[in-house]
């Protein structure tokens, strides 16, 4: 090996501090870009253009990948010959480092740091010379002059404080009836208040930001008296008449619901996002880290701070990746660590009869999911790439399940193997196990949930594929949710039929079907043979949701979709509307 002169070293770190540079301009662009985007969201609120709303939702997802790639082509031509060596790379960590010291968002350059070297080097595993594996920086305490929030002193009523609230976050929209909504959610406020044995003599703290997903707009705060914070968050309405509170949020759970892994992401301007999560967590103390930044657009962000809760807890526990519970996927391998609440899935290598999907297609599959409206029923799934982990923390069950199922996915290094892709999950029971445990008052909730989880699906133009009970998971409040992607698509692709009556006895005790199903062709009038629900709940079901078995229900979904309309689909029970905006509807 060559001795490194000064000269050398000079050159080295001339190059380096020329590739951080580059970096760090293509942050400054996707910074830029991303809240410019997210800024549109009030304009789009205020006019009701629902459609641009959506269509800027993709464009930021879009945005991340479009500016690596730009910035990845940009430090090659910089760096030429010495675009893969690692010590100008652990310089350039260096040099970018002091670039993006005392900056709001640090901790979302480092992320941005990181995707562009492991494009670069296809690393495997993590290499802390040239990552930021832990940050670098330890945020300092809450800087008064750009505090996340607004604070609003005790009020003599709930009605002056909700007017005091909508005074801090003015539209260029008129207001529906402002006295009698007003009023409505005032008179909310105070039984809530009662409820949580809080009272007036709190303050109230208010993100200073305006949260906006599809046609709804929230105003995100807090409660604080004695050392106890209480949520609240206003949920406003655009109709035809105005804009107005819809629903006045302040138990935990109806919040984190709003904030669900269930849901497309925010757009909220926010200049430092630390400051945000910090508050959030304030309000929202069970969610992880990771889920708050995905939550408000920061899902490259979320998944460093995912992997980061994952090396955590292999460090503290000696816990053996396993096969998850449930029924076997023919599709997906899932497996899991008992003590952490997080799923895997790698793709098989083949898929066992029935299924004609090609790996292609999943992934095609967990990409319209990533841009779609998730509508609190599709669990969002983070992509990894390359990742280690011991071969001694594999569960022999799931090694020769590995080895058998997806090798091409798996490769062995030494005492560590290592997984080209797989996705993870937030890990849910399974609705078919749930349902087997579950008393019958637990079990008629979810079955009814189940049928509006379908319901709502097909609201956002997406339909199942497969409505089997073990393809939907139940959350921690309760929710049900669909996480078996590969037979998705969009509703409007489609074709629901009724089943022809048969002309004939042959015809009608023949086995085969006697009349032409094309490949999309759905005959609803089936789905109760197959659903496997138990005797005590199914007639609960029929009750609620017996038009899901029926092909008008399907096609009326499919002509107010064709025809433009965008359906509500709120994050909160239809009960916690105010009375004043359900009367609207």
């Amino acid at each position: 090996m060559g001795r490194v002169t000064g000269s050398d070293m000079t050159e080295m770190e001339t190059a380096a501090r020329g590739g951080a540079a580059v970096i760090f301009a293509g942050f400054n662009c996707f910074r830029r870009d991303f809240r410019a985007i997210t800024g549109r969201a009030k304009s789009r609120f205020e006019r009701r253009d629902w459609r641009g709303i959506q269509a800027d939702s993709v464009e930021r997802l879009n945005l991340y990948k479009k500016v690596v790639d730009a910035v990845v082509a940009d430090t090659g031509r910089i760096l030429e010959e010495k675009v893969r060596d690692g010590e100008v790379w652990s310089m350039m960590k260096s040099a970018y480092s002091r670039m993006i010291d005392r900056s709001g968002d640090s901790e979302l350059a480092e992320t941005f740091f990181n995707s562009i070297t492991r494009r670069i080097f296809v690393t495997v595993g993590v290499d802390r010379r040239r990552e930021f594996i832990d940050s670098d920086f330890v945020v300092p305490p809450a800087d008064l002059s750009r505090q996340a929030y607004h604070t609003i002193m005790p009020c003599a009523d709930s009605e002056s404080l909700v007017r005091a609230v909508l005074g801090l976050f003015p539209f260029d929209a008129p207001m529906d009836s402002p006295d009698e909504n007003i009023r409505a959610a005032a008179e909310a406020l105070d039984a809530r208040l009662v409820a949580a044995g809080m009272d007036l003599s709190a303050e109230t703290d208010l993100l200073k930001s305006v949260f906006f997903r599809n046609k709804g707009a929230y105003i995100v705060g807090r409660m604080r008296r004695k050392g106890r914070a209480l949520p609240l968050v206003l949920a406003l309405h655009h109709s035809e008449g105005g804009v107005a509170i819809d629903a006045v949020l302040t138990d935990e759970n109806e919040v984190s619901i709003v904030f669900s892994y269930t849901r497309s992401y925010f757009s909220v301007d926010v200049e430092n996002p630390h400051d945000v999560i910090r508050f959030l967590m304030s309000i929202m103390p069970q969610k992880r880290v990771a889920e708050l930044y995905i939550s408000i657009g920061y899902n490259k962000h979320g998944k460093t701070e995912l992997y980061r809760d994952l090396l955590r807890h292999l460090q503290g526990a000696g816990e053996l990746l396993e096969i998850a519970p449930g029924d076997r996927g023919l599709v997906m391998l899932a497996f899991v660590l008992p003590g952490f609440d997080v799923i895997f899935k790698i793709i098989r290598d083949r898929f066992e009869y029935p299924k004609t999907s090609t790996r292609r297609d999943v992934m095609g599959k967990y990409s319209l999911v990533f841009k779609h409206d998730r509508a609190g029923r599709l669990v969002d799934a983070q992509e990894f790439e390359f990742l280690e982990f011991e071969r001694s923390r594999f569960s022999e069950d799931l090694l020769r399940e590995l080895f058998a199922t997806c090798a091409g996915s798996v490769a062995v290094k030494g005492d560590r193997i290592a997984i080209r892709h797989l996705y993870t999950e937030r890990r849910m029971t399974p609705l078919n196990l749930y349902l087997r445990e579950a008393g019958c008052v637990a079990a008629s909730d979810a079955v009814i949930d189940y049928g509006q989880a379908v319901k709502d699906l097909a609201a956002t133009n997406i339909f199942p594929g497969d409505l089997l009970l073990k393809n939907f998971g139940v959350t921690r409040h309760g929710r049900v949710v669909f996480y078996d992607y590969d037979e998705l698509g969009l509703l409007t692709d489609y074709n629901f039929r009724k089943f022809p009556r048969s002309r004939s006895y042959d015809e009608e005790m023949s086995a085969e079907p006697w009349f032409y199903v094309g490949e999309n062709d759905i005959f609803p009038e089936e789905f109760a043979r197959f659903l496997g629900l138990r005797d005590d709940v199914k007639e609960i079901f029929m009750e609620k949701h017996g038009d899901l078995f029926d092909a008008d229900f399907w096609t009326c979904m499919q002509r107010r979709i064709l025809e433009g309309e965008i359906i509500d689909v709120y994050p909160y029970p239809r009960e916690k509307r105010l009375g004043f905006t359900n009367n609207r509807d």
